[in-house]
């Protein structure tokens, strides 16, 4: 993708993954489902989950898989409701940008 993708959009791509998990999810499984969407590394998205934890917006557990401990990431209260800001201030932004490419006046 040519375009950037900031922190807020990873914010709320990482919140609107993990929420559709109502146990959680785990860090791997995280990092693939973004990847159906955006180009990105795993390096890249810990930190993001480390952010959304420390935020309040993501709370973690440990669950044994395999004989291993897995971590895994279940939103908050908090992290529903940075959801939604995201959701509304995504679908005002991006409808300007559609209209803008495709040539509409806007006010």
């Amino acid at each position: 993708m040519v375009f950037n993708t900031g922190a807020a959009l990873l914010d709320a791509i990482v919140l609107a993954v993990v929420s559709k998990e109502e146990e959680g999810t785990y860090g791997y499984r995280i990092t693939q489902d973004v990847r159906r969407t955006i180009d990105v590394s795993e390096s890249t998205l810990y930190p993001v989950l480390r952010r959304l934890q420390k935020d309040d917006c993501l709370e973690i557990y440990d669950r044994e898989c395999a004989g291993r401990n897995r971590r895994y990431y279940k939103i908050t209260e908090t992290g529903m409701a940075q959801l939604q800001l995201y959701r509304s201030e995504w679908m005002d932004y991006s409808g300007k940008i559609t209209a803008l490419f495709a040539g509409e006046e806007f006010v």
